[in-house]
């Protein structure tokens, strides 16, 4: 990289950095309360939250009328509500794909411990990758029934539905991706209403979306960097509107489409509706969602 230069900001107090956002504009009308946030939370991760209050060119750091810390903590609470609620609904997607690789795995295998034998892979490298992995979590797994089945049994790793209990999500996919039967990674996709490679793709968005919301990562007015395979033919209801792959609203969409096979008159759409009332001053579009009324979307708006 060209045009580098050394890091010389040197860090700030909570009650410097108040000083800093008055200097430039912000309203803060109770600095006592502000400066419990900025202890608490931190300037740094608030500071996303402040960029769309600033007037352009952004560069100058100078706050546009009007902009205050109140409409800053806004967001930032909006976003941790959106984030608590897609977390709880990615939970039932990743609980029912856990299940199908097991269930459809066993099945056309005829072997509860095919996830750890190599000859069901097409990669050995990344096989090996996982072995390592599912090693390090069977090591340093505290819970009853691993400790039971080390007790009990001689095999060198448990049955499937074992391991699947306690393998991270990111693993989950990418034992899915490299399965070396065509046939079985059909099944598995098809039991969503989905081609192979967009099935592989969702879940690997739903994966990252998991990731950020469990680390408490910003998802408001954020553009994510992977952008999703497309069926050719959807088998339910989509969307029509345009929309940009790379926002959580996109996400949202995938989320909501497993949910409508795994969890059929499941309530996303009003929980969205309720916290989206809850916060009106909240700009939709800075989330991806579509200038049209998405919804009456056909995702949405079959019930």
């Amino acid at each position: 990289m060209t045009n580098r230069t050394i890091f010389n900001k040197t860090y700030k107090t909570p009650s410097e950095s108040i000083e800093i956002l008055k200097s430039r504009g912000l309203s803060i009308t109770d600095e006592s309360k502000a400066q419990h946030y900025l202890s608490h939370i931190g300037y740094y991760r608030l500071s996303a939250y402040m960029y769309p209050l600033l007037r352009i060119p952004k560069e100058n750091h100078v706050f546009k009328s009007g902009a205050s810390f109140e409409k800053a903590l806004k967001l930032y609470r909006f976003d941790k509500k959106l984030r608590m609620l897609l977390f709880n609904e990615i939970e039932k997607i990743e609980v029912a794909v856990r299940c199908a690789i097991v269930n459809h795995g066993c099945e056309m295998t005829g072997d509860a411990f095919w996830m750890t034998d190599a000859r069901n892979f097409s990669n050995p490298a990344k096989f090996n990758k996982t072995i390592r992995l599912i090693e390090d979590e069977l090591n340093h797994s505290k819970e009853e029934f691993v400790t039971h089945f080390k007790e009990t049994y001689s095999n060198p790793y448990p049955p499937a539905w074992i391991l699947m209990e306690i393998l991270p999500f990111g693993v989950v996919t990418n034992i899915f991706a490299n399965i070396k039967n065509k046939k079985l990674k059909k099944r598995i996709s098809q039991s969503f209403d989905l081609q192979v490679a967009p099935f592989e793709s969702w879940l690997t968005i739903v994966a990252v979306t998991r990731n950020s919301c469990g680390h408490h990562a910003r998802i408001w007015n954020r553009v994510f960097s992977i952008r999703a395979t497309i069926p050719v033919r959807m088998k339910r209801p989509w969307l029509l509107l345009q929309t940009d792959p790379l926002r959580v609203y996109f996400d949202m969409c995938i989320i909501k489409y497993f949910l409508d096979i795994i969890s059929p008159g499941n309530d996303m759409l009003s929980k969205m509706q309720a916290l989206f009332a809850e916060y009106p001053e909240v700009d939709l579009g800075a989330l991806g969602f579509p200038s049209g009324n998405w919804q009456e979307e056909p995702l949405w708006s079959t019930r």
